[in-house]
């Protein structure tokens, strides 16, 4: 007799959610809905409470993960961690100190400029429509930009302005309250230089709470996901913001500096830097039409180039979404985290992503071996069978013998 494996054994929640009728199923989803509410808004009124210390430790352990890669990478050469750790920390430090006395002084004088610009360039974007429409009416088009001018009068001019300076105010007071909330950036910063030397350790004391089988491919998921997209992004604003200043100081466009590392910053965030560019070429369009085209056109085949050749061949796929999940994640990671919750929505997006494809095709290899091991028992069964049949054939009659043996005799 052949015995047949046992079939894998299903959880405890599937065997009751399954012996549930519809309506009992319909019931549970009724009451679970609430309580889910109820569940996020609590963990909301805590991380509300606790948001200082929530954005401290994300913050800083965003930033020891992404130094990270370096000090492996140095680590793998021979180097000792705490040297490598100490060298990048420090070389990260100088980087970020040397582009805010450059770069972000010039950058907020320039900005300071704009806004104080922006009424003429209104005044100047209405004079060239005014223009356009006359040639139009000239050519006998039948287009008429007479409600677009009459759109561009004082209250658009105000709004503007308006929004330029609140979001120059916004710059500002960021700064200002980075310097009064000292205490925070130096916990930032420590806690950044304490998990870039022990963060293997602590890592694996927190991984130690899961499951032993998906330890290793949670962790590897994890840090490809974050890994690639953080790592991309940065690649591609880099470039973004290095190509399109180097391209608006050759085409002598107005605050080419300010207009390439806002578009570059903004490439941060997917979509963010086709956004950036619509913008850039708005306000550019005011002064001059032509200009802004030449800007349109100069800043999509940078676009294209690192988008199409640098990226793919730096890191090949980063996130492997879809956009319009990409566009979802980001919204819901505004929805509920602001700026923070921004930037970590894609690559949360593709863990969440990544472990759902890993359930499935567990569950998939599940039911191949259990229909593997159910074809291998019926085909060891249908062999014994036959070969109980080949004996019963193959063993002599005894009637038949004895009948001979008379004859002989």
């Amino acid at each position: 007799m052949v015995s047949s494996r046992p079939s894998p054994p299903k959880s405890k929640l599937l065997n009751w959610w399954e012996a549930l009728t519809p309506l009992s199923r319909l019931l549970v989803i009724a009451l679970a809905a609430p309580l889910t509410v109820l569940n996020a808004w609590a963990f909301s009124e805590i991380f509300g409470y606790f948001e200082s210390l929530f954005v401290i430790l994300l913050v800083a352990s965003l930033l020891a993960f992404l130094l990270s890669y370096p000090v492996d990478w140095l680590e793998q050469r021979g180097v000792n961690r705490a040297q490598a750790a100490i060298f990048v920390f420090l070389s990260t430090v100088l980087i970020l100190v040397a582009v805010g006395v450059t770069l972000v002084p010039l950058a907020f004088t320039q900005a300071q400029q704009l806004v104080a610009r922006l009424p003429e360039w209104i005044d100047s974007g209405q004079r060239q429509l005014v223009m356009i429409n006359e040639r139009v009416d000239i050519v006998g088009l039948p287009i008429s930009l007479d409600g677009l001018i009459g759109q561009i009068n004082d209250r658009l001019k105000a709004n503007l302005q308006n929004i330029a300076g609140r979001t120059l105010n916004l710059a500002l007071n960021l700064t200002v309250l980075t310097v009064v909330r000292l205490l925070d950036v130096l916990l930032t910063i420590v806690v950044t230089f304490y998990l870039l030397l022990h963060s293997k350790d602590i890592w694996v004391s927190l991984i130690q709470w899961l499951p032993t089988r998906i330890q290793k491919p949670f962790s590897q998921t994890l840090r490809s996901s974050f890994q690639n997209y953080f790592t991309g992004q940065i690649i591609l604003a880099t470039c973004m913001a290095s190509g399109l200043i180097s391209v608006f100081l050759l085409l002598k466009v107005p605050f080419g500096l300010l207009f390439g590392l806002t578009i570059g910053l903004m490439a941060l965030v997917p979509f963010g830097g086709s956004v950036g560019i619509g913008l850039v070429t708005f306000l550019v369009a005011l002064r001059d039409i032509g200009l802004a085209l030449q800007v349109l056109a100069a800043a999509l085949i940078v676009q294209q180039i690192v988008e199409n050749i640098i990226a793919p061949r730096v890191l090949g796929s980063v996130t492997g979404l879809n956009p319009f999940w990409v566009f979802i994640a980001i919204l819901t990671g505004a929805r509920i985290g602001g700026l923070l919750g921004v930037v970590l929505a894609v690559p949360t997006a593709v863990v969440i992503k990544e472990a759902l494809t890993s359930i499935r095709s567990v569950r998939k290899a599940d039911e191949a071996q259990q229909n593997n091991h159910t074809t291998k028992d019926n085909s060891a069964i249908i062999k014994a069978n036959n070969d109980n049949s080949s004996l019963n054939n193959t063993k002599p009659n005894p009637t038949s013998t004895e009948s001979v043996l008379e004859v002989k005799e």
